[in-house]
């Protein structure tokens, strides 16, 4: 074995590189610089890169005012002449909004649209027709296609016979929900969503938001549900008027939130007051919504000034998201209309 071991030590000896000579000038090319480092925007692995591609992008779908104003409104409702968004990110892929009042509400609010789907023997009503007005006045693509190949495109929901492809949706800041409120003379009204990772859950509390005067929902970045076509249908259009910002982290939007004076109320089932009783239903104030089944996380709990609750009939469970947020807006909708 020892024998072994040696053969195999001098193996690797006659094995073992040499040193390796220097340049010695031969290769002064090698040693040359590379010029001055190139701008963050110029160096295509860089975010400053594409966020530039992308705001490129942007400028080429513009076709004047119309299309400036439809951009905003999809970041919440910010005509053109005012300030714009600070920053915006938008989801990775189209999405085909269906249903009729979805539909008619995006166009409405001249969200951009790529093409129109028209069902072919489609039974018009006025809607029908205030959207085929809109698309043949604004020259959008539009195609008839049959029954079958609207069910295939959007999953075999209820479509009514009608549909759109939109670009994905622009996300607004989260500071832009606020100014939304100064600009509105209104204290801001502000719903969260910790943890809900159903679109449907999201779209209907856009609708509710839309319905009690909300200035926007707040999504967390990560693990949440996303402007989604599932989320544009619940919502019944209220997804082109009232903006959807993303939070990079939940927590520290909070918290800043409530350094520009928000109060920060937690909707939990175990709440000690009734959100139909807050003493401050009147002032800035940021809903947060858990999730169905774990409700709000230890960090968002923490970071709450108050927790509330909505009473319900002990041998019911819970709410989800969409209906307990649409509860609570009623009843601060109901505080803030009340005569002092």
């Amino acid at each position: 074995m020892a024998g072994n071991s040696q053969r195999r030590g001098a193996t690797r000896s006659s094995n073992k590189k040499g040193a390796v000579a220097g340049t010695g000038g031969k290769n002064r090319r090698a040693l040359e610089g590379r010029g001055p480092t190139p701008k963050a925007e110029d160096r295509t692995y860089h975010k400053a890169h594409k966020a530039k591609v992308a705001a490129e992008r942007r400028d080429a779908t513009s076709t004047g005012p119309r299309a400036h104003d439809a951009k905003s409104a999809a970041r919440g409702g910010r005509p053109s002449g005012r300030t714009p968004s600070r920053t915006t990110r938008s989801s990775s892929a189209n999405e085909v909004v269906n249903g009729r009042n979805a539909v008619l509400e995006a166009l409405r609010a001249y969200i951009p649209v790529s093409a129109v789907y028209i069902a072919s023997r489609l039974e018009a009503d006025d809607r029908t027709k205030e959207i085929l007005n809109i698309a043949s006045g604004r020259g959008y693509n539009l195609l008839e296609v049959t029954k079958a190949e609207l069910d295939r495109m959007t999953d075999g929901s209820v479509h009514q016979g009608v549909a759109i492809q939109v670009p994905p949706y622009d996300y607004a800041d989260p500071e832009d929900l606020l100014d939304r409120a100064h600009e509105a003379g209104e204290p801001p009204l502000i719903v969260a969503l910790d943890g809900v990772t159903d679109p449907r859950n999201l779209g209907a509390v856009l609708r509710s938001a839309g319905a009690f005067g909300a200035h926007g929902v707040l999504v967390p970045e990560r693990r949440a549900a996303g402007v989604t076509a599932s989320a544009w249908k619940v919502s019944a259009g209220a997804a082109a008027r009232v903006p959807v910002a993303r939070a990079t982290n939940l927590v520290r939007t909070l918290t800043e939130y409530k350094a520009a004076g928000c109060f920060i109320v937690g909707l939990d089932g175990g709440g000690p007051v009734a959100v139909g009783e807050l003493a401050f239903g009147k002032d800035p104030l940021v809903l947060v919504v858990g999730s169905e089944g774990k409700g709000l996380s230890r960090l968002v709990r923490e970071t709450c000034d108050v927790v509330a609750s909505i009473p319900i009939l002990s041998d019911v469970e819970s709410l989800n998201a969409g209906v307990a947020a649409g509860i609570s807006l009623y009843e601060v909708a109901r505080l803030r209309s009340a005569e002092d």
